[in-house]
């Protein structure tokens, strides 16, 4: 059985007498859990291993998409990494200064999924069930929570209840619990899947917020021209394997695998 394992005390104090780099110092205030280490992780179900020996590691305040055809393993790989479920080899560490915690690790982290699951409540009440279950009762709650609606375009419909939302308000509005949680990191299953374009602008640009407010974002897409407008890095992920790890710039423009190629050309050769 795999394992999500936790530095020790000892090196986490020698990590911390390093000192922060540059990009460390950026991210520092919201990051606490990071960087990521995915060592040699695989997952099997039944008899088919779905995930083989995933090596690659996330940097905090990089925007990684992870890429490939349907059934590749983006999916399993992001819950993989979030903790859902359990590599069957190899670990998955975190490594920054409060990583060896793993009360502060899951706290830190927020997953989205391309069907939210949202409360029988209005829009607001789901809100201030999220952060009243992590223990806030402040007096400005309330304020805090429309703010946050506010940010994502959601404030007007405060009161509404959230399941009879279009898909789109749907989506902001779990970015929206996502975004109160104040996560170092945001994992994003095919965030805009089944939106129009308008709606996939409008997501995309509350991506783009949390990415400027230094939480560090992993996403899968299906989209290639999303990946282009939000991908500082790419994983591109084929039958379970992690063929390229590499800038989005470079994949983008030299893929180094067949299959690399061939995904962006759309041809399901690939496959």
């Amino acid at each position: 059985m795999g394992i999500i394992r936790f530095p020790s005390a000892a090196r986490r104090a020698q990590e911390a007498a390093k000192g922060p780099g540059q990009a460390d110092r950026k991210h520092r205030q919201r990051n606490v859990i990071l960087p990521l280490s995915v060592r040699g992780a695989s997952y099997v179900a039944g008899n088919a291993t779905l995930l083989h020996e995933l090596d690659f590691r996330l940097e905090p305040g990089r925007r990684t998409a992870i890429l490939g055809y349907n059934g590749a393993g983006k999916s399993l790989t992001l819950r993989l990494c979030h903790g859902l479920i359990k590599p069957t080899r190899g670990e998955i560490v975190w490594e920054g200064p409060q990583g060896g915690d793993p009360r502060k690790a899951a706290l830190s982290q927020a997953m989205v999924f391309q069907k939210p699951v949202l409360l029988r409540r209005s829009v607001r009440d789901n809100l201030v069930h999220i952060v009243k279950n992590r223990g806030f009762r402040g007096h400005d709650l309330n304020e805090r929570v429309s703010r946050v609606l506010d940010r994502c375009g959601l404030l007007h419909l405060a009161e509404h209840p959230a399941r009879v939302l279009s898909g789109g308000e749907q989506q902001k509005l779990a970015l929206a619990r996502a975004w109160i949680l104040r996560p170092s990191i945001l994992f994003l299953d095919e965030p805009t899947a089944s939106l129009d374009p308008a709606a996939t602008r409008e997501v995309e640009a509350i991506i783009n917020a949390f990415h400027d407010v230094t939480t560090t974002v992993f996403f899968s897409t299906h989209d290639i021209a999303q990946a282009r407008r939000l991908a500082d890095h790419v994983l591109f992920i084929h039958r379970g394997r992690i063929l390229e790890d590499s800038p989005a710039q470079v994949f983008f423009s030299a893929p180094a695998t067949a299959e690399g190629r061939a995904f962006l050309r759309g041809d399901i050769a690939g496959v």
